[in-house]
Parts: C-alpha cells; structure tokens; sequence
C-alpha cells in the first residue's frame, strides 16, 4: 500500500516539476493520454445512450405509469393550445384594435379634405358668380350707353 500512495503523489510531483520547467510531455505521456482518450469516449457514449433510453423507457415500464405519463401528456398539451389560443385571441383583438384606429383615422382625413374641397369650391363658384354678374352689368350698361348714343344720334336726324 504505501507504494501506490507514494506513486500518485510522485506522479503529482512529476507534472509540477513539468509543469514549471515547461517540458513538453514525452511521446510515450502522448500515446497513453491517446490511448485512453480513444477508449474513454466510446464508454462515455454507451453510458450517455443508456441514459437516454431509460429515460425514455422508465415512464411506460407499467402500465399504470404510462396512462399516468399519458394523462401528463394531455394535460400540457391542453395547457399549451389554451395558451396558444389566448395569444391568438390577444393577437386578433390587438389587430383589431390597429384596425379600427386606422379606419377612424383616415375617415376623419377623408372627411377634412372633402370640407376643404367643398369649401374650395363655394369659394370658385362665388367668386366666378360675381364675375359674371359683373360682366353682364358692364355688358349691360355698355349696350345701354350704345342704345342711349344711337337714340340721340337718330333724334339729331329728324329735323
């Protein structure tokens, strides 16, 4: 016994010596620590395998443990679709909301620029009115000076 507790502590002493005079491992460390990389990972895969399947395998091994495991499946299946419908209903209604601002909005837009074009408009139309009242008064009194003219040219005619 007390060699091999002499071993590691000799082994611990070796890698700190190395370790401070920064000595590159031997090719024979290299081909150990190789030799036992290349035979600790096939172990360690047939263990993580194992795992997994008794993991996968424990809950159905009765089979009032499967109906128990089948009732959980159930049971958040419901609660991730009631979840999922609550978000689609949040969802619609947000859409809905957007929707009827963005109506509201561009109706009042609609309405606005209407009141403006009509306004315009009476505006035009007044404007044009008066001008061609105007017109015809000018138009008018013009005709009545020709009338008023040609009558006092047609009195100095007779004697």
């Amino acid at each position: 016994m007390p060699t091999q507790s002499s071993k590691p502590a000799s082994k611990a002493k070796a890698k700190a010596n190395a370790k401070a005079e920064k000595i590159p491992p031997s090719r024979a460390e290299q081909a150990r620590a190789a030799a036992e990389s290349a035979v600790d990972l096939p172990v360690g895969v047939v263990l993580e395998v194992s795992d997994r399947v008794t993991e996968l395998v424990e809950p159905f091994s009765g089979r009032t443990a499967a109906e128990k495991q089948l009732k959980s499946y159930g049971t958040r299946l419901r609660r991730t679709a009631k979840r999922t419908e609550r978000r689609g209903a949040g969802a619609r209604r947000k859409a809905s909301v957007e929707a009827r601002k963005t109506r509201n909005k561009v109706e009042r837009e609609a309405r606005k620029r209407q009141r403006r074009v009509e306004s315009t408009v009476k505006r035009n139309r007044t404007e044009v009115e008066q001008r061609v009242r105007k017109a015809i008064e000018d138009q008018t009194s013009r005709a009545q000076g020709l009338v008023d003219q040609v009558g006092e040219q047609l009195t100095a005619l007779r004697p």
